[in-house]
């Protein structure tokens, strides 16, 4: 008896998980329009602190044409003048993973990669209201 009543309930559950998959596909069509917030952090050796210094300053500068791009800003660590914040704000995933393919973010990529002290690390986030 007790497996007869384990079954229904595994059914009842799985009934209720498949009831409920058409929300989550919408729940994550509406997701792909949010504003997007990637943050992402560098760290130069400090041997190339003054030539990566100017590779992210022309990056940022760049990437304030992307389309679809809200905000960019570039932080610098007040006590670690080699480390390095990037925060954008990007209209929505779309227009960060175009971000992504401009042929400026491949190249800061491909020249930054030997100035860099730990593995590149970025983070995309939405915000939460």
């Amino acid at each position: 008896m007790k497996r007869v009543e384990r079954a229904i309930r595994v059914a009842a559950r799985l009934a209720v998980i498949l009831a409920l998959l058409p929300l989550a596909g919408s729940a994550l069509a509406q997701n792909a329009n949010e504003k997007l917030v990637v943050v992402t952090h560098v760290d130069l050796t400090p041997n190339y602190e003054a030539d990566g210094t100017k590779l992210l300053q022309q990056f940022n500068a760049e990437s304030h044409h992307d389309a679809g791009v809200v905000r960019f800003e570039l932080l610098q660590d007040t006590g670690r003048p080699n480390h390095f914040t990037i925060v954008s704000v990007w209209e929505n995933m779309k227009a960060f993973e175009g971000h992504e393919e401009a042929s400026h973010t491949k190249q800061f990529r491909e020249k930054l990669q030997p100035m860099l002290g730990s593995p590149f690390d970025e983070r995309l986030h939405h915000i939460m209201n």
